[in-house]
């Protein structure tokens, strides 16, 4: 049996493109090569503001906000911000590890029809005029209108392609894994002529924004390595590495896991090869200084996961998925340009220690900490969409709105991942408008400041088209000009009521 998509890899982005499709009521499946969704390890540990505003758009950001603790997480090598005082619902970060994040992603993916192929490792990608063909190690094949690899760094799909993964060779690498220790090394970030090394362990609560780590429990390490380390490393490699950094290895022993990650940077050169698209680190890999690459593949996800709905359900045409590589290409790009100018802020020389000082003392400035918290949380995010009022192309604010049924959050109404026309002037003004199906037509009052992260306050509009994913896609200023033009381009046809 054919389906309409299939998603390589369950991992964060993976999930919630899974999400995405199984809300718009795609046929779609996931095929995943670990057994269940149990990770070895905690990997990456927090979302940032613009993450967590994703997920309310969902309605699951609280499933995450109970489990993990809110903290300011956003920062530039080494610097942190305060988003307190942002625009935004969420002015904040979550610590939250990995595993966890994709553990309460996987429970929302299955309360939605989507299927999963566990245990399943992919062994060839084929696409010919027809659909895709995806190749299992026990010999099975799966048939697909469209295949997305959300399987990492290493991405088959991307290699099966043909797509060039263009960009830079590691110049560093550091472990990081979890062990028991017999010693008791100094919890905390450190740093020494090797670089920096930091300890503590995966149960934490944060008190002040300081944190406080349990008294038990396997200990987290993160240790620069002497030499740029390549392949599946060893505890040996970890001892051998923490003896050089701390003339110790404080007795580490019993690894729950251990890996290995560098500053390669690289991006692919294409999101999409005809009915093959990618997301997350499959599109993209980079330092992971500022804690980012998590986030941008969900956000990638979430760009994805309705135009290719639509394009499934013959709404729109194929052309529609070209708009996802033109819009989130350039967001990779800027992450790859800031963890590389962080990775070498980190480099333990006295000449770049004296640069991270020196831009320590801008990033303390009201104006560049403002734009650097905008970029680092992901709240600052603009798809070029053409000229006009500064809320096209951005994300929608999450305003309370008094509408015919009561009070309500704009968030709300994006649940369901189905695009609203909000009309702000005059109730009624767009009840004859043909409208595409999908599109949610809400007469609300608003009577606040608008106000965007960086930029600051912006006139009202009258009327604001939302897409699925949150961000603007047309703006009214008293007049409905424009407004069937995007309509049509994002949503499809426009029909009669």
């Amino acid at each position: 049996m054919k389906q309409q998509a299939v998603i390589v890899g369950s991992g964060p982005t993976g999930l919630m493109l899974a999400g995405e499709l199984g809300l718009a009521g795609v046929d779609v499946a996931v095929v995943e090569r670990r057994p269940s969704q149990e990770l070895a390890g905690a990997r990456a540990g927090g979302l940032h503001a613009r993450t967590i505003e994703v997920l309310d758009q969902r309605g699951i950001a609280e499933r995450f906000l109970a489990e993990g603790q809110v903290a300011q997480v956003a920062g530039f090598a080494g610097a942190r911000f305060d988003l307190t005082g942002f625009p935004t619902r969420h002015p904040y970060g979550l610590g939250l590890w990995q595993n966890h994040i994709e553990r309460i992603l996987a429970g929302w993916v299955e309360e939605l029809p989507v299927a999963f192929h566990r245990g399943a490792e992919v062994t060839g990608v084929a696409q010919d005029g027809a659909g895709v063909e995806v190749s299992l190690a026990d010999g099975r094949t799966l048939q697909a209108d469209f295949v997305v690899g959300c399987d990492g760094g290493r991405s088959l799909v991307r290699k099966a392609a043909g797509i060039e993964f263009p960009g830079w060779d590691p110049t560093t690498s550091a472990l990081i894994a979890e062990v028991e220790m017999t010693g008791q090394p100094e919890f905390g970030v450190h740093k020494n002529p090797f670089g920096i090394h930091s300890f503590g362990r995966r149960e934490y609560t944060i008190q002040d924004d300081r944190v406080v780590y349990a008294d038990s429990g396997p200990v987290a390490v993160m240790v620069t390595e002497e030499q740029v380390g390549a392949g599946d490393p060893t505890l040996a490699d970890l001892s051998a590495a923490l003896t050089a950094v701390c003339g110790t290895d404080y007795g580490a022993h019993s690894p729950t896991w251990i890996t290995r990650f560098t500053d390669a940077t690289r991006q692919a050169a294409t999101y999409r090869r005809s009915r093959i698209l990618l997301a997350g680190d499959a599109a993209h890999i980079h330092a992971p200084d500022g804690g980012q690459g998590l986030n941008i593949g969900v956000q990638d996800a979430v760009n994805l996961g309705w135009k290719l709905a639509q394009v499934l359900q013959g709404t729109s045409p194929e052309s529609l998925l070209d708009t996802y590589h033109a819009e989130r290409h350039p967001v990779a790009a800027r992450v790859l340009r800031n963890t590389m100018a962080q990775s070498v802020l980190r480099r333990p020389d006295p000449r770049i220690a004296a640069a991270g000082e020196v831009l320590a003392e801008l990033l303390g400035m009201e104006e560049p900490r403002r734009r650097f918290a905008g970029m680092q949380s992901g709240l600052d995010v603009h798809y070029h969409l053409g000229e006009g009022h500064p809320l096209l192309g951005r994300r929608m604010p999450d305003l309370d709105l008094e509408t015919p049924a009561g009070r309500l959050r704009m968030y709300t109404l994006l649940h369901t991942a189905r695009p609203v026309l909000l009309n702000l002037g005059a109730a009624g003004t767009f009840d004859s408008l043909p409208l595409p199906p999908a599109v949610q037509l809400v007469d609300a009052v608003y009577g606040g400041e608008w106000e965007l992260p960086v930029l600051g306050t912006v006139a009202p509009p009258s009327a604001v088209l939302v897409r699925p994913d949150g961000y603007v896609a047309w703006v009214g200023e008293g007049t409905a000009s424009g407004l069937a033009e995007a309509l049509r381009t994002w949503f499809g046809p426009l029909a009669a009521r």
